[in-house]
């Protein structure tokens, strides 16, 4: 039995509690006094000071939950992990689930919005020449460069911070090469067999999304018994494996996979167990906005009309500590985190 914990009994300030009573999650913006811990299929709470009676597991599990993330150190420019930061989703695409077609074949135009991203207040742009929703036709490594690499290279010229979202090492690398910073990949380097050499040749940070399937396209279904667990084991195991041919874990970044080969009611427990993945170690991304998941629970809401359902799920990757949050609506989304921030920062001072 494999034992996993959830920090939980989140409070707005330590200050009026006994020493140690809480902890702050992964030296960041929120406190907790206690976990939920999980094994063998039980439940059970326990304040953080009886973590270390549970065992060595636990303690470390303790230890990486609570460390604070380094910031990534990218040319000039950094990227912090102690307060929510975004990263502009900007699709190059003709196909994309949500906004498909806006900047294809327009690379300065495209270069424009993702300017317009960074003055809104995003901290990186991710742009991505092939779209990875359900039953998307895979597209030729040549075209996707075509696509994203004039993108990336206006875009690094202005001093941008750009990550490249791609499963393919040949788009990797001449997106590295035209300036892009960090690699963003949906099948956490599994789907090109080149991937994880290029990375650890490059230096790159790397960002590893959960996929049930990584070789064929991430939506396929698994019957999960606790998704939550399982996901986390999956990438658990995944940085392990990227860590030993030779990625720092500091340059790694993790995904648990939203709207990739979940249900519903998956998706929706992985949003409520998200502060379980602080676990591992690294910073974490959120992936939710305009997906599936929105619109399921909004009467069918299309992609274009899913800003209110967006922000209330990067409000709750707030609350939970996720540190990066990939968004289209990026205006929008930093308002209603600084207003969240707002409110964290008041409730420490009184």
């Amino acid at each position: 039995m494999t034992l996993h914990l959830l920090p939980t009994q989140f409070v707005a300030s330590p200050v009026h509690l006994a020493d140690g009573a809480a902890v702050r999650l992964a030296g960041g913006m929120q406190w907790f006094a206690a976990y939920e811990v999980r094994e063998g299929g039980a439940r059970r709470t326990v304040s953080v000071a009886e973590v270390a009676t549970l065992g060595e597991r636990a303690v470390a599990l303790h230890a990486r939950i609570t460390a604070p993330r380094p910031p990534l150190q990218l040319g000039e420019r950094t990227l912090r992990f102690d307060q929510p930061a975004m990263a502009g989703i900007l699709n190059v695409t003709p196909d994309s689930f949500s906004d498909g077609g806006a900047h294809a074949g327009d690379p300065a135009g495209a270069a424009a919005a993702g300017t317009d991203m960074l003055v809104a207040g995003a901290a990186l742009v991710d742009v991505g020449g092939e779209s990875t929703r359900p039953g998307a036709t895979t597209v030729w490594e040549g075209d996707e460069i075509a696509r994203a690499v004039p993108v990336v290279e206006r875009l690094a010229r202005g001093g941008a911070l750009v990550s490249i979202d791609t499963r393919k090492a040949a788009v990797m690398e001449a997106a590295l090469a035209a300036g892009a910073a960090i690699v963003n990949d949906v099948s956490a380097l599994l789907w090109d067999d080149r991937a994880l050499d290029v990375v650890v040749r490059s230096g790159a940070p790397v960002v590893l999304m959960h996929s049930p399937d990584p070789k064929d396209g991430g939506h396929g279904r698994t019957g999960y018994r606790d998704v939550v667990t399982e996901v986390f084991d999956w990438l658990d195991a995944r940085i392990a494996a990227v860590v030993a041919a030779g990625v720092p874990r500091t340059r790694i970044v993790a995904d648990p996979g939203i709207g990739f080969g979940k249900t519903l009611a998956e998706n929706l427990q992985l949003l409520n167990g998200l502060a379980m993945f602080h676990g591992l170690g690294v910073p974490l991304m959120l992936g939710a906005s305009r997906k599936r998941l929105i619109g399921a629970l909004s009467n069918e809401a299309p992609a274009d009309q899913r800003l209110g359902g967006s922000i209330a799920l990067a409000i709750r990757g707030a609350d939970a500590g996720v540190q990066l949050h990939r968004v289209h609506d990026v205006a929008a989304t930093v308002q209603a985190l600084r207003v969240w921030r707002g409110l964290r920062d008041q409730a420490l001072v009184g």
